[in-house]
Order: C-alpha cells, then structure tokens, then sequence
C-alpha cells in the first residue's frame, strides 16, 4: 500500500469511528454487568452520590465500582459533578437502563455481546470448515432472552399485542384453545394463561431445559389452563387443534423454518389466526444500511441465529430474514398475510398477522 495514495482525511474519519466502534463494544460490556448486578437500578433509587455510597447501597466491591463507574462516565452514561465528588445516572438514562424501564430496558441486550463472545472461537473454525454452533453451547442464552422477553410480554402482550388480531381478545375470553410454538421458557404463554383462564394453552418448545423453566412459572402462578410439550417445531404433525397460534422471534433460526411453517399452518383451525412476531428488518441490505441496529442484527444473526440452525443441518436463515422473504414463506404455506404491524414499545419487531382460509 503506498501511501502517497491515501487520502489522510478519510483515514482519520475512519480512525475516528474504529475507535468509537471499540469503545462502544467496551461499553456494552460494562453496562452488561452493571445490569447483572443492579448498580444502574442503585445509582436510579439514591441519586447524586460517591463511589464509597454507591458500592455500599449495591453491596459491592468498592474497587470494581470504581473502575466501572469510571467506564461508565468517559462512556458518556453517568454524569460526574468534579466539584462535588458526586456521580449521576441522569433520569432520561435510567428511563432506558434500569429494571423499572421495562421493555425500553437497553441493558438486558447489551447481554448478548459476552454470551456471543463466549463462541467465539467456534465460529471462526466455522467460517473455515462450515456447520454451526449448536444451542448447547449457548450456556445462558434461555435465561437472557427470557428476562428481555418478559420486560416486553408483562408490558405490552396481553394490552397491545394480542389486540392486532381481529376479534381474538373476545375468543380468549369467551375460551379457545391456544399454542406457543417456540415457546422457549415459556412467559409469553403463562402471561396469557393467567389473563385468560377461560381458554386453554400449550407451550411447545424442542429445549427440555426451557420446557422445565416453564412449567415452573406455571406451578408458581397457579395455572391449570397451560400445558408445555417437548417437540420440534419442525415436526409439530398437528392437525387443526388450535384456535389461535403465537410464535415470538422463533422462526428465524430454526433448522427447517419452512416445516415450521407449514406444520403451523396444519395445526390451526381454519379461519384461525397465527401471530409471528420476528424482527423487523428487509430481505434486502441494500435496504438496511440505515436499519437502527442493522450490525448489531446481523452481528447475533452470524454468531448465534444463522450458526444454531447450520448446526442442525438447517436452511440457515438468520435473524435479517427480512419481510419479503417471511412473506414468502407464509403464503406458500398458506397463509394469507392480513397484516404487518409495529408496536408501540417493541421497536425491534414486525407483527405479521398471518390468518389460514376457510
């Protein structure tokens, strides 16, 4: 490379945002553990205070604190007033940092950054020989998506989401017969359970691990109206015996998404409806270059989404799918696609509304 041909000033811009590229993996990180140790919720609860207050009221190391403190004032996330020795969490930050915040809660997804990292090593030897990293692997994966599902499902299932089916909150309350496919741990369906005891429902989900987690919840909530089956999405061999059909985000990795599909498109009653909710996105990047956490989609698409379903010998779609292609794929099943809606609160994904004819 000569460098009488490089222009100077675009190394610069460029260096400029390599280094904010750094630094805001960095960040994610530190505010990744001040999540998992509450330090954003204290410094919310006591306002303006010292390190040495801060690190007592959390029941934490001092010195830990003080270098994430530290983190998290050059990264532009607590204010630090010299004079007084005193450090903020500035409210319009706790209103998307902090337990309280619930779905706008940006610190549970700044948790996929460590659980990525931790596969790292594998997908690199997949990049050179092909294949995937299978779920296993992903140790704390059911539990993160779980707490940033349920921050979204307690807030907006049973009031906002579930009404984008016509007519569907009378069914659940007059009682139908309802499955979460891809349940995984299993919120969603005991939100639901627990608003509409006249219906009964079914969590489906291949993971024993989640299926267990799930029945849990359901024995601590007291629902006798749910139920879990360990299955394979992929191999559902259901004929009409639901009313109502829900997955959230579980289309796009699995194995054989077009079995998915059709199997749900088999189980459902006709005229009955299936809500997908997956991640708003194109199936076209020239359409996403202005998408608002377009890497960071493609990032958990590469590292888990797209490898998971190689793993098991799977079409690979990964988390960028995008509406055309969905479209794609559930009118082939057979669907007709009534609707493709967005939700106040859960900026990330497309709701289709996806409804079998008569």
């Amino acid at each position: 490379m000569r460098e009488d041909n490089l222009d100077l000033q675009k190394i610069s811009k460029f260096g400029k945002k390599v280094g904010g590229i750094l630094n805001g993996a960095a960040a994610a990180l530190m505010i990744s553990i001040g999540h998992k140790v509450e330090l954003f919720d204290t410094m919310a609860l006591i306002g303006p205070s010292s390190i040495t207050k801060i690190a007592e009221t959390a029941k934490l190391d001092e010195r830990y604190v003080r270098e994430w403190i530290s983190a998290m004032t050059t990264a532009e996330i607590v204010e630090y007033d010299a004079n007084r020795d005193l450090y903020t969490l500035p409210v319009e930050h706790a209103a998307m940092l902090t337990r309280s915040a619930g779905p706008r809660n940006q610190s549970l997804y700044m948790q996929y950054i460590p659980l990525l990292a931790k596969v790292e090593d594998q997908i690199v030897d997949h990049f050179r020989n092909g294949g995937g990293v299978p779920y296993s692997e992903y140790t704390t994966f059911h539990q993160i998506m779980a707490e940033a599902s349920a921050a979204r499902f307690d807030a907006l299932l049973v009031k906002t989401v579930l009404p984008l089916v016509p007519g569907i909150i009378e069914k659940l309350e007059s009682g139908i017969v309802v499955a979460d496919i891809g349940c995984g741990s299993g919120h969603a369906i005991n939100v639901m359970g627990n608003a509409f005891p006249a219906s009964s429902f079914v969590g489906i989900d291949f993971s024993e691990e989640a299926i267990n987690v799930a029945r849990e919840e359901a024995d601590k909530m007291g629902l006798s109206n749910v139920d879990f089956r360990q299955q394979d999405a992929a191999d559902l061999d259901i004929t009409e015996e639901f009313d109502f059909i829900t997955t959230f985000d579980a289309v796009h990795d699995q194995a054989k998404p077009r079995e998915m599909v059709s199997g749900i498109f088999k189980s459902l009653k006709p005229n009955g409806y299936w809500l997908c909710a997956d991640l708003c996105a194109s199936s076209h990047l020239g359409e996403n270059l202005d998408h608002p956490i377009g890497t960071f989609g493609y990032t958990v698409s590469c590292m888990h989404c797209m490898s998971v379903s190689l793993a098991y010998g799977g079409e690979g779609l990964g988390a960028m799918w995008g509406a055309q292609q969905a479209r794609e794929i559930f009118t082939t099943a057979g669907f007709t696609v009534d609707e493709v809606a967005r939700v106040d609160g859960d900026a990330g994904n497309n709701y289709y509304v996806c409804r079998k004819p008569v």
